[in-house]
């Protein structure tokens, strides 16, 4: 049976039944993840946690549909690894600028960017549609949803490949989930105070900085803490989009 959040799922009269408020655009990566994740983690990933919080939205009498993903990102630091699949940001900033005109269009007057890898970078893009579309950008990093709670949870989250990211792969997509072959994610230290701290930045070739692509220990991982991060996660993701879809655009949207 069809999900009535999901849009690729429904039909044309199944659409046309319905007044939608809030689009929810999922958008992942190629790449790898250490030696037990498979390449679609951030697509897989960002999917069920906007598939989920979509769900629940909806059950809350939440008018908001999720687009079908797109599962590529800016990927250049990690091309020194096979099959690596990078977009660069400006093709990026293109696709959301495609998918908002074709909203607009429609009359969606409100979308969520989900994005589901760091290396993605939509600030600058939709700073640059502003004032061009009539459709409000949102986005939302889910990793950085319910930071404390997620603390609380996992030992040693990882940036990449880590315990957080295992734990959800195993909630998600066990059977592409190889612990046997998990390491600890070591990373080499910047030799520069600077960039240690945070207040200088440059980019990082991962086959520098990591072994095998993964930073974070994930042996910790189970697929019960990843079951915990979905609720965490996706219940506040929720929570945004029901006041989203109930709030009307009017001459002080979004500030109160």
């Amino acid at each position: 049976m069809a999900r009535p959040w999901v849009l690729s799922e429904l039909t044309l009269e199944d659409v046309r039944s319905q007044t939608i408020e809030v689009a929810v655009f999922p958008v992942g990566a190629c790449e790898p993840h250490g030696l037990h994740l498979p390449y679609g983690t951030d697509t897989y990933e960002v999917v069920a946690i906007a598939e989920e919080a979509c769900h629940k939205a909806y059950e809350r009498g939440a008018s908001v549909v999720c687009l079908p993903p797109f599962p590529y990102g800016v990927n250049a630091n990690l091309l020194s690894f096979p099959m690596t699949i990078h977009i660069q940001q400006k093709t990026l900033n293109l696709i959301v600028q495609d998918i908002v005109a074709s909203l607009e269009r429609h009359g969606i007057e409100k979308m969520v960017i989900l994005n589901g890898h760091g290396g993605n970078e939509f600030r600058g893009g939709l700073r640059d549609l502003f004032g061009k579309t009539n459709v409000w950008l949102f986005l939302v990093e889910w990793w950085k949803v319910s930071n404390d709670e997620i603390k609380k949870l996992v030992d040693e989250p990882g940036e990449h490949a880590g315990e957080m990211e295992t734990s959800l792969c195993l909630r998600i997509v066990p059977d592409l989930v190889r612990m046997d072959r998990a390491d600890p994610g070591k990373v080499r230290r910047f030799r520069f105070e600077a960039l240690e701290k945070g207040w200088a930045w440059t980019a990082r070739p991962w086959e520098r900085l990591t072994t095998h692509s993964g930073v974070g220990d994930p042996r910790k991982a189970s697929e019960d803490k990843g079951e915990r991060l979905i609720q965490i996660i996706t219940d506040e993701i929720s929570e945004f989009l029901v006041a989203l879809a109930k709030t009307p655009v009017d001459e002080t949207f979004p500030f109160a």
